[in-house]
């Protein structure tokens, strides 16, 4: 009678410890699953900052970052809870529905661009003129098809370019003046003090250090000598690259729509080559600046029939850039894609440099290109 007496014992020390784990676990799932819900709930509204760990884990889903772990160590979770967390943390990064709100993603990095903006940012400097410029060798030769009053232009298409169709005898509205960056994320060697954390071969989701940060100057230059500027910084190749021109044609014609009398759209980029040293570079006076390049849109898809006029105003803010600064500007490059140039009279593609230069480099040129297109824009 006494061995049975124990023995039942054991078993309800047994049947206590299963059911106060089974307790344990409920609460723990409770707890984790409402961290979860409030997660959700905040990123939907758009407060998840996007940082360089969170575009390593929409490219590369299933890393979990050391943000990630610190985060799990801080709130003092279980072991099973953290397990729980890094594997629907894998299923959270495939949730594309979340991920496109860019709008979203970009009003929370813009705010946190804003701060770092005042202490990148330096004191305006305007551009003098009758300074000498020398274009300095590079590894790439100049290569153009056709020249009128000496602007180069490199036709990539079978459109016979006449002297009418290159004469820039197009006018412009001026009251607004629209820059944005179909590939946001765009940007140059590390200098410095311009150094900076890469998500990619020359690119990086930190707005202070992209083709952005370049598009900011050019805004406030711009501005300088009176002109209103509508600056997108929103992301067009994140999360995705594919995709970038479509997205950016979304953004270009809402903005469109509210600044009707628009005719300048400024699409700023990178120019990037196989040879990642390669830094088009023009000396002006005592300055490196970086070369700039056109690019302009044929009418291949039947959408974009004005195409003339897009390149008409190129070929007359580069004449002006010959006669004034000689070198900034290398030769246009005529191509059958619209580049979503349909959308305005004065549109086109401008390339700040490539892969070699340098954001000093890069910054230098805007201030230079925003006295040119006072010049021409002011008569």
């Amino acid at each position: 009678m006494i061995n049975m007496a124990v023995l039942n014992l054991k078993d309800i020390v047994k049947y206590l410890i299963k059911i106060t784990l089974i307790i344990a676990i409920v609460i723990g799932l409770t707890k984790y699953f409402s961290t979860v819900k409030a997660s959700v709930a905040k990123r939907a509204e758009g407060l998840e900052e996007v940082s360089f760990t969170s575009c390593l884990d929409v490219t590369i889903p299933g890393i979990a970052s050391d943000k990630q772990d610190k985060q799990i160590e801080e709130t003092k979770i279980s072991p099973l809870e953290k397990m729980l967390y890094l594997n629907l943390g894998m299923l959270n990064s495939l949730n594309d529905k979340s991920l496109n709100k860019k709008e979203e993603d970009n009003k929370q990095t813009n705010e946190t661009d804003q701060e770092a903006k005042q202490d990148i940012e330096e004191p305006l400097q305007k551009a003098e003129t009758g300074l000498e410029t020398e274009v300095q060798k590079n590894n790439v030769p100049e290569k153009y098809t056709s020249e009128y009053k000496g602007v180069k232009i490199r036709n990539e298409t079978k459109y016979k370019l006449t002297e009418e169709i290159l004469t820039p005898n197009v006018t412009v509205k001026k009251d607004n003046i629209l820059i944005f960056h179909t590939h946001t994320c765009e940007s140059y060697t590390p200098s410095e003090k311009y150094q900076y954390k890469q998500t990619g071969n020359y690119r990086t989701t930190d707005r202070n250090f992209s083709v952005v940060r370049v598009g900011r100057e050019l805004d406030r230059q711009l501005q300088n000598y009176g002109y209103k500027v509508t600056h997108s910084e929103t992301y067009h190749d994140y999360p995705s690259y594919t995709g970038s021109y479509e997205n950016s044609y979304k953004t270009v014609t809402n903005l469109l729509q509210k600044n009707k009398n628009t005719d300048i759209v400024i699409d700023l980029h990178r120019d990037a080559i196989s040879d990642y040293s390669y830094a088009p570079t023009v000396k002006i006076g005592e300055e490196y600046a970086a070369q700039l390049m056109f690019v302009i849109g044929g009418n291949i898809s039947k959408e974009h029939p004005n195409w003339q006029q897009n390149l008409k105003f190129a070929v007359k803010i580069q004449q002006k850039a010959n006669e004034m600064y000689p070198g900034l500007f290398k030769p246009i490059i005529l191509r059958y894609a619209s580049y979503n140039q349909q959308t305005a009279k004065g549109a086109s593609i401008i390339e700040v440099g490539s892969t070699g230069n340098t954001m000093e480099q890069a910054l230098t040129s805007m201030k230079y290109l925003a006295k040119v297109m006072d010049e021409v824009l002011k008569k």
